[in-house]
């Protein structure tokens, strides 16, 4: 008996494969640098570079390597007046030479009075002005300037510029305040948080001079120990300054930055790799505090339909 081939029913057609239904093959990111170091008896560190975007094409199949710059670390005593650290770069990236995005570290604070007073380094934000110098260039896209100092008598040095605002200069009668940093909704629990504020600077006696919004740190007013506060970690905050009259004094460092990927969780895949995975209405964030890798996979943001 022979086998008969069947046509198939009327308007009825066998599905033919896959394909794509649609495609969104994009993420927002938000990369942070290193906050620079304060200046020993000195004014405050420059907040790390600040860099975002939005809807951006990653490829398939590629995996992009996460690396988190460190804060620069404070000197501190017997280094009389010492000029502070730039903080580390952040990046994104599939290979050292092909950067997907990347935020330069803050500049270190100048030194303050006696011996050889210096400027503040330039960086993501500029450093704050040491004794009578100029305060640091900052990033355009990424950061601000740092406070100059007075060129007239006083001790009063310049503020660690910011991701939206340029440090406080001193004047004879006033230290400089820290740079503010930006708000961003690009943050691990999908809130707007704040990141890379500058430094506050070292000054003669009074109060404590504040570091910007977003982790910049407090500057000292001479008093005992002389130690100017820290950048928060994880935000890229410049270090606060210090100022004592004995010279006894510890610089405030930089705070370490951070890198966030985020994309849509209606997307036909997400990603894998390292760091820390959360949820918030409408996204998947992946939240980097320090090294790691971030990978797609061939059908990341892809939806497909049968034909």
């Amino acid at each position: 008996m022979g086998i008969r081939r069947l046509g198939r029913p009327t308007g009825f057609n066998y599905p033919t494969g896959l394909s794509v239904a649609s495609s969104n093959t994009v993420v927002d990111y938000l990369v942070v640098a290193g906050g620079g170091a304060a200046g020993q008896a000195g004014g405050g560190g420059g907040a790390g570079g600040f860099t975002q975007g939005v809807n951006q094409t990653v490829a398939l199949s590629t995996t992009y390597s996460i690396t988190v710059g460190g804060g620069a670390t404070g000197a501190s005593s017997p280094l009389v007046n010492s000029q502070g650290s730039d903080g580390s770069w952040s990046f994104i990236n599939t290979s050292p030479s092909m950067v997907f995005a990347s935020a330069i570290g803050g500049g270190g604070a100048g030194g303050g009075a006696g011996g050889a007073p210096s400027a503040g380094r330039s960086g993501g934000s500029g450093g704050g002005a040491g004794y009578q110098q100029a305060g640091g260039s900052g990033t355009p896209g990424q950061g601000n300037n740092g406070g100059s100092a007075p060129a007239s008598p006083g001790a009063n040095y310049g503020g660690g510029g910011g991701a939206s605002a340029a440090g406080g200069s001193g004047t004879p009668s006033g230290p400089g305040i820290g740079g503010n940093g930006s708000t961003t909704t690009i943050a691990p629990n999908g809130t707007p948080s704040t990141y890379a504020g500058g430094g506050g600077s070292g000054s003669t006696p009074g109060t404590n001079i504040s570091g910007g919004t977003g982790g910049g740190g407090n500057g000292n007013a001479n008093t005992s120990p002389g130690t100017g506060s820290s950048g928060t970690p994880n935000t890229g905050g410049g270090g606060g300054g210090s100022y004592t009259s004995t010279g006894a004094t510890t610089a405030g460092s930089g705070g370490k930055g951070i890198v966030i990927i985020r994309y849509s969780n209606a997307l036909g895949n997400t990603a894998t790799g390292t760091g820390t995975i959360t949820t918030s209405p409408g996204y998947i964030i992946h939240t980097f505090t320090g090294d790691g890798t971030f990978s797609t996979n061939s059908n990341f943001g892809v939806n497909y339909s049968i034909n």
